[in-house]
C-alpha cells in the first residue's frame, strides 16, 4: 500500500477561515463518493464551523487523563481502525497531552499517512518552526506550540487561506474567532493591524517559496536555461579580493529591496588549481560567513574561464541579477582581453549585470596566469615562449655567421620561426617572436644594417607584412586550439551520455544491478574515489545508500565533495574532488538516469505487487465459482440423510439406516478434503507456507499419504536402501496424497496405479531422489501438461463431484516449497505419469552397504 497525501490549509493567524475549507473540502469529496471522516476538528465554538461538521463521520475522541484532569485527543487507534479514505486532522502542530502515543499531532499525521490514508489538516504561520523567532519579534508571543518545517514542505499540496487585516478583525469584532469577553484583549494586543500585516506577508513569502521550489524542480526536468523572472535572485561574483565585502553588502541591499529576493555569492576556482595573487583563502572564508549573516547562500564552482562559469552558474539558478565590482587590472594589463566583467555583461543576455566601483579598482592584481590566455598547456606554453623570445637572437647570429642568405630569404627563415612559435606556444609566444623578429631582422639584415633605420620602402613593407603574418597565424593556430578542446569535449560529453544511455536500456526491468553499474560509471567518468546514490524516504529521518561504488561513499550529503541533489527524497553524492561546472551539467544527466532506474524499479515492485493482487482475484473469482456447486452437493446429501434419519414418520432399516450414515460420512469426508485443499492453496497464494525442512525418511511418508485410497488400487515399489531425503514429512504427505488421489480418479477399474521411487546421482551435481506416480489413464496432451497444475482446472469431462481443481496445485506448490519439482510425463503405453524429485541427503556409503541407485533385490514390492 502506498503512502498517503498530505494537503496543508496554512494561514496567517487564527480565524482566517482554514478549519472552515477544510471542511468544505470534505463536504466537495464526500459528495464524490469518497470516504472521508473527521479525525479530530475544534470548532472553538464557532457555529458555522460546528454545522459543517454535523453533515460528516466523526472518530470518537480518546479521554486521557492527565494531573487529575481530563482531555480528550484524537484516537489514533481508533482512526486506523476505521482506515477511511480520508481524514480531517485539525491544529497540525498541536501537542498532546502526555500519555498520548506520540508527543505530537504531527507525529500522529505520520502514522496515518504511512497507513496509506490521506489526510487534510490545517496550521498557522507561527507554527512554523523556523519562524519562532521572527514571531516573537513581531508579535511578542512565543509560540511554544511548533512543527519541524520539513513536515509542512513536504506537504502534496499547500493551500494559502488568505484575509486582509482589516476583514480579519471585522470577524474577531463580530464574535465570529473568540468569545466576547476575549475580543477586547486580542484587538488590543495580537491581532493590532501591524501585526496581522506582518504574519500575512509572512504566510505569503513562505508559501511563495514553496511555490519556487516547484518552479526548479519543474526547470530542471524539462531541461530549460533561459531565465523566468519569476523573483528576484540575485548572484554576486566574488574573485577572493578585498573587495568581496563591498560587492556583498550591495547586493544583500539589492536583494532587500523586493519582497522574497535571494541572495547568492559565488567564487569560480581554477580547474587546474592555479590561483592568482589576488587569491586570499582567508578572505573567502571571512566573505561567505557574512553572506550566511545576511541570508544568503555561498557556492564554490570550477571553471576554465570565469565569465562562462559565471553565467552557466547563473542561469541554472535562474538568477535574475549579477553583482560584480570593477576590475583591478591597471590599463595596460586589458591588452589581454576584455575582462570578466565586460564579457559577462556582453554575454549576460535577460540578466541584468551590476557594475560595483570600490576602492580597489585599477589599483592592480597580480599577475595574469598565461593558460587564461591559451589552452595548450602549461609545457608547451613554456617550450613557445622560449622560442619567441630566444630563437630570433640565435638565428640572427646563425645567419650572421655565415654572412647571411638575402633579405626575403632571411625573412622567411625568421617568419618560419615565428609559426613555429605560434604551433607550439600559441598567441603570446608568436606575438613576441613576431615583434623581437622583426626588430632583429631590420637591425642585423636591412640596410642600412646594425641600426633600425630602414631606407628602402619595399623593406618597411616586407617587415609590416612579416609582423602582421606572424601575429595572423598565431590567433589561428590558438583559435583552433580552443576549438579542438571544445570538440574534444563535446565529443566526450556525448560519448559519456550514449554510455549512460546503454548502461540504463540494458539494465534488468526492476533495476537490480543497474544503479551500482550507474555508480561505478559516475565514478570512473568524473574521476571520483566513491559515488553514492542516498535516498531519504522521510524527510526528517536520516539517509539511507541506495547504491554506491568505490571505497568509503558518502554517506550524508554534508560529507560529500560534490551533491547533486534529486527531488526531495534523493541526492547523488561524490567523494574525490569538487567538479567545475560544466561537468556538473552533465552530472546531472547522471542523477536524472539515477532517478529514473530508482523509479522504474519502484514502478517494477508495484506491477509484480499489482499481478499478484490481480491474480489473487482471479483465484478468489474462480473460487466462489468453483465451489458453490461441490459445497452444496454434499451439504445437501448430508441434510438429507440426516433429515430423514431424524423423521419420526419412517422406520428405517438397519441397512437403510447404515447407508443413510454412509452417505453422511461420505459427504463429510469429500467436504473435509475440499475444505483442506482450499486452505492450503489461500495459504500458497499468500505465502505462508514455510516447510520445515528435515532429514525424512521417504517409505515412512508414502504409506501415510496412501490412506485415502483403497489399498488395493495402489502398488508400491519404494526401496528401504533409498537415500533419506531433505523434506517437509506433513507437505509431502499432503501432496503425495493428491497426486495418487488424482491418479487413482482417472485409473481404469482394476488397474494399479504405481508409486515407484529410485535414487538419482547425476555426474557433478547433488543427488536427489525420484518419486513417480504411474496410472493407465486416458492421458494428457502435451501443451496441456502444464495447464492442469493451475488452480480450478479440472481436465476433460470430469464430473463436477470429483473437486474444484486444486489438488495438483496444491501438491506442486508444496514440493516447490521444498525445493523440489513436480512434472508431468507420458507413461509409456499409455497413461500419465507424475514425477516428483526432491533433494537427496549426501552421506558416504558404509563398507558393504548396497549402492541405493532403486534396483536392489531386496527392494519391498507392497501389494
Amino acid at each position: 500500500m502506498g503512502r498517503g497525501r498530505l494537503r496543508i490549509y496554512l494561514g496567517a493567524a487564527p480565524g482566517v477561515g482554514k478549519t472552515y475549507a477544510m471542511l468544505a473540502e470534505a463536504h466537495r469529496r464526500q459528495e464524490r463518493g469518497t470516504d472521508v471522516v473527521v479525525a479530530f476538528v475544534e470548532d472553538h465554538g464557532r457555529r458555522n464551523t460546528a454545522d459543517l461538521v454535523a453533515g460528516l463521520e466523526v472518530v470518537l475522541r480518546q479521554q486521557v487523563v492527565h494531573r487529575g484532569a481530563r482531555f480528550s485527543e484524537m484516537d489514533l487507534d481508533a482512526v486506523l481502525a476505521r482506515r477511511p479514505q480520508v481524514a480531517l486532522v485539525d491544529e497540525l502542530a498541536h501537542t498532546n497531552v502526555p500519555g498520548c502515543r506520540n508527543a505530537k499531532r504531527w507525529q500522529d499525521v505520520e502514522e496515518l499517512l504511512a497507513a496509506g490514508i490521506d489526510v487534510i489538516s490545517t496550521v498557522n504561520i507561527q507554527h512554523l518552526e523556523s519562524l519562532g523567532d521572527t514571531v516573537e519579534g513581531i508579535t511578542g508571543v512565543r509560540q511554544r506550540e511548533t512543527v519541524p518545517d520539513e513536515v509542512v514542505r513536504r506537504a502534496d499540496q499547500i493551500e494559502l487561506v488568505d484575509m486582509s487585516p482589516q476583514a480579519l478583525r471585522r470577524r474577531l469584532a463580530h464574535g465570529n474567532v473568540y468569545a466576547p469577553e476575549k475580543i477586547d484583549a486580542a484587538l488590543g494586543n495580537y491581532f493590532r493591524p501591524g501585526n496581522l500585516t506582518a504574519l500575512r506577508e509572512l504566510a505569503l513569502l513562505w508559501t511563495a517559496d514553496r511555490v519556487d521550489e516547484y518552479l526548479q524542480k519543474y526547470r530542471a526536468e524539462q531541461g530549460i536555461e533561459g531565465i523566468w523572472q519569476a523573483r528576484e535572485r540575485i548572484v554576486v561574483g566574488l574573485t577572493g579580493g578585498p573587495e568581496g565585502a563591498t560587492l556583498i553588502r550591495r547586493a544583500a541591499r539589492i536583494a532587500a529591496r523586493t519582497s522574497g529576493g535571494e541572495l547568492m555569492a559565488v567564487h569560480i576556482s581554477r580547474s587546474d588549481g592555479l590561483a592568482g595573487t589576488d587569491q586570499s583563502p582567508q578572505m573567502l572564508i571571512e566573505q561567505r560567513s557574512l553572506v550566511e549573516s545576511l541570508g544568503g547562500t555561498f557556492h564554490a564552482v570550477l571553471g576554465d574561464d570565469p565569465a562562462v562559469a559565471l553565467l552557466d552558474f547563473a542561469r541554472g539558478v535562474n538568477a535574475t541579477q549579477i553583482v560584480l565590482g570593477t576590475s583591478r587590472r591597471p590599463a595596460w594589463q586589458y591588452f589581454y582581453g576584455p575582462g570578466v566583467g565586460t564579457t559577462v555583461t556582453r554575454e549576460a543576455g535577460d540578466i541584468d549585470v551590476h557594475m560595483v566601483t570600490h576602492e580597489h579598482a585599477g589599483s592592480g592584481r597580480g599577475r595574469i596566469p598565461i593558460r587564461r590566455i591559451t589552452d595548450l598547456g602549461r609545457t608547451r606554453t613554456v617550450a613557445g615562449w622560449l622560442t619567441g623570445l630566444a630563437g630570433p637572437p640565435l638565428l640572427a647570429l646563425a645567419l650572421t655567421a655565415i654572412g647571411g642568405l638575402g633579405l626575403s630569404t632571411d625573412m622567411l627563415l625568421f617568419l618560419s620561426l615565428t609559426v613555429l612559435a605560434a604551433l607550439v606556444g600559441g598567441l603570446l609566444p608568436a606575438i613576441a617572436s613576431a615583434l623581437v623578429g622583426s626588430s632583429v631582422l631590420n637591425y642585423y639584415f636591412t640596410p642600412p644594417i646594425h641600426t633600425f633605420t630602414i631606407s628602402q620602402p619595399q623593406n618597411i613593407m616586407a617587415v609590416a607584412i612579416f609582423t602582421v603574418v606572424g601575429i595572423s597565424v598565431a590567433s589561428v593556430v590558438d583559435l583552433a586550439a580552443r576549438r579542438t578542446l571544445q570538440a574534444a569535449r563535446s565529443q566526450t560529453e556525448a560519448q559519456t551520455l550514449s554510455a549512460l544511455a546503454g548502461t540504463v536500456l540494458r539494465g534488468a526491468p526492476n533495476g537490480d544491478g543497474v544503479l551500482t553499474a550507474l555508480m561505478e560509471q559516475v565514478r570512473e567518468t568524473f574521476g571520483q574515489e566513491s559515488a553514492a546514490l542516498l535516498e531519504r524516504p522521510d524527510p526528517l529521518g536520516a539517509w539511507a545508500p541506495v547504491a554506491a561504488a568505490g571505497p568509503h561513499p558518502p554517506e550524508r550529503p554534508e560529507e560529500a565533495d560534490v551533491d547533486v541533489p534529486v527531488g526531495e527524497s534523493l541526492a547523488l553524492v561524490l567523494r574525490g574532488r569538487v567538479l567545475p561546472a560544466a561537468d556538473r551539467r552533465l552530472l546531472g544527466a547522471f542523477a536524472a538516469q539515477a532517478a529514473v532506474v530508482l523509479e522504474r524499479r519502484r514502478l517494477a515492485r508495484e506491477a509484480a505487487a499489482a499481478r499478484r493482487e490481480a491474480e489473487g482475484n482471479r483465484i478468489r473469482t474462480a473460487l466462489l465459482a468453483a465451489v458453490s456447486h461441490d459445497l452444496r452437493t454434499p451439504l445437501a446429501g448430508i441434510k438429507a440423510s440426516v433429515t430423514s434419519l431424524r423423521s419420526a414418520d419412517v422406520e428405517w432399516a438397519p441397512e437403510d439406516e447404515a447407508e443413510l450414515l454412509a452417505g453422511i460420512e461420505s459427504g463429510a469426508d469429500r467436504l473435509d478434503h475440499l475444505i483442506n485443499n482450499l486452505l492450503d492453496m489461500s495459504r500458497l497464494q499468500t505465502g505462508t507456507v514455510t516447510p520445515l525442512i528435515q532429514e525424512t525418511d521417504l517409505d515412512e511418508v508414502v504409506p501415510f499419504a496412501l490412506g485415502g485410497v483403497p489399498l488395493e488400487s495402489v502398488r508400491l515399489d519404494v526401496p528401504e536402501t533409498l537415500p533419506m531425503i531433505r523434506a517437509d514429512g506433513g507437505l509431502l504427505e499432503r501432496s503425495l496424497a493428491n497426486l495418487v488421489e488424482n491418479a487413482v480418479k482417472y485409473s481404469p477399474p482394476g488397474v494399479k496405479v504405481l508409486v515407484k521411487a529410485d535414487a538419482l546421482h547425476p555426474p557433478g551435481g547433488p543427488g536427489r531422489v525420484e518419486l513417480r506416480i504411474v496410472d493407465r489413464g486416458p492421458g494428457v496432451p502435451e501443451d496441456a501438461k502444464e495447464r492442469i497444475f493451475a488452480p480450478f482446472q479440472r481436465y476433460g469431462d470430469a464430473p463436477r463431484g470429483a473437486g474444484v481443481g486444486l489438488g495438483l496445485a496444491v501438491a506442486r506448490g508444496f514440493v516447490e516449497a521444498m525445493n523440489g519439482t513436480v512434472t508431468a510425463e507420458d507413461t509409456p503405453g499409455g497413461g500419465l505419469t507424475m514425477v516428483v524429485t526432491l533433494p537427496a541427503v549426501e552421506r558416504p556409503p558404509e563398507p558393504g552397504e548396497p549402492s541405493g541407485d532403486g534396483h536392489d533385490p531386496l527392494s519391498r514390492l507392497v501389494t
